[in-house]
């Protein structure tokens, strides 16, 4: 958990924690955080603030910026909030804040969705061994879990959504600085890191979404070039990272389509020059998959149009893409799902139970069975190592010129 926010704890490191603490100079006599953290290394000490929200309760600036200046006043060097709300980064935010703000501590984000991801991680992954902590772990784990507890994970997107789509169906245009365009797109990015803590707790492994060093040094950068892209494109995409999976996942929510498609892509296999045989190598990952939504798009050498089929009808056919370009050998593959989701795509909280079950449905059925094609390494020929420099004798003329010279 500290490691997400720049802090290594070493062997000797020593964690202190309290909660409800009153500071020296507190300011305002209600401003109470819910806790604090001390981190006591072998030469120095790093110390932050907490404040945590839970079910529908929200963090608000005036809190944050309240806490800011705790922190400065008292010397602490962090804050750190925790509610369910997303950021896409432990040192991003999801609030919006002024850098006058930001420069009086250095402020992070947990969600309660990721604390519990993380939780989840440690103890099925056996990375906790002792016994005591394992029960503890256990214990908060369930807790977290409960209902009661008030942790949850993105649900809905805002109010805006219905309209946005209703608009770009009839024609419209989406309008960037728009305030419900920003909503909606810091709502995507919300959503986009749930669903990444949600494959991890599926996969058992840490998933990640893939963003720019630009936009993870500048959340405000990432918002404002995700915003120009929804413009233009009229979708909304995202990149996830699975550990040892044969490439990144591709989602993408077509707006003016109503669908939602997930994709992989993979380079053709090189020891396989036709193209019958490079899609009957792709074929033969795909054995257990369900056709179903599933296609498979082709791409060729230069500037080439893909060919798409769908998976069912290359399983009737593998001869499709070889006779369709006779001339030339496929290149690459995208295998993808695509899900048309028609009236739903508007709604709000139907649009994001979709996507949280569509991406987890093509892993089972596509992501979990690719694997990229690595060339094989050089084979040792035969008698190579017995094999003596050959000599020519010189030739008659050559013979006679050296006589001449001697």
């Amino acid at each position: 958990m500290f490691t997400s926010i720049g802090q290594r704890i070493g062997a000797r490191t020593k964690i202190e924690t309290y909660t409800e603490v009153v500071l020296k100079k507190s300011g305002d006599k209600q401003s109470r955080p819910d806790g604090l953290i001390i981190l006591k290394g072998s030469s120095a000490q790093w110390t932050a603030l907490v404040e945590a929200k839970v079910g529908n309760s929200e963090l608000t600036n005036d809190q944050v910026e309240s806490y800011t200046d705790i922190a400065k006043q008292n010397g602490v060097d962090a804050l750190i909030t925790l509610s369910n709300q997303f950021a896409a980064l432990p040192t991003h935010h999801p609030l919006v804040m002024s850098n006058s703000t930001r420069r009086k501590c250095a402020i992070f984000h947990w969600s309660w969705m990721f604390v519990l991801t993380q939780a989840t991680l440690l103890f099925n992954n056996g990375q906790v061994t002792d016994a005591d902590q394992r029960i503890i772990l256990h214990e908060l784990i369930r807790f977290l879990s409960h209902p009661s507890a008030g942790v949850r994970g993105f649900d809905q997107m805002p109010s805006g959504w219905t309209d946005l789509v209703s608009n770009v169906q009839a024609g419209g245009r989406i309008v960037g600085n728009a305030p419900e365009t920003k909503e909606i797109v810091g709502a995507w990015h919300q959503e986009v890191r749930d669903l990444s803590l949600i494959l991890s707790r599926q996969l058992g492994h840490e998933v990640s979404t893939k963003i720019s060093r630009a936009h993870a040094a500048d959340p405000a950068a990432r918002l404002k070039d995700t915003i120009s892209d929804l413009v233009n494109e009229e979708c909304l995409r995202a990149t996830f990272i699975v550990p040892d999976a044969a490439a990144p996942i591709e989602v993408v929510a077509d707006i003016k389509k109503r669908c939602i498609t997930v994709s992989m892509s993979l380079k053709a296999p090189g020891d396989r020059r036709g193209t019958k045989a490079r899609v009957s190598w792709l074929l033969r990952q795909l054995q257990k998959s369900t056709p179903a939504n599933l296609h498979v798009r082709l791409f060729w050498p230069g500037r080439a149009a893909h060919s798409q089929y769908t998976l069912s009808a290359l399983r009737d056919n593998p001869d499709l893409a070889a006779n369709d370009r006779a001339n030339q050998v496929v290149l690459s593959f995208e295998t993808l799902m695509v899900k048309d989701l028609g009236a739903k795509f508007s709604q709000r909280k139907n649009f994001i139970t979709e996507l949280e079950a569509t991406v987890p449905e093509f892993y089972e059925q596509v992501g979990q069975y690719l694997r990229g094609w690595v060339a094989s390494a050089p084979r040792l020929r035969k008698n190579v190592a017995s094999l003596k420099l050959f000599r020519p004798k010189p030739s008659a003329r050559k013979q006679s010129e050296q006589h001449l010279i001697a």
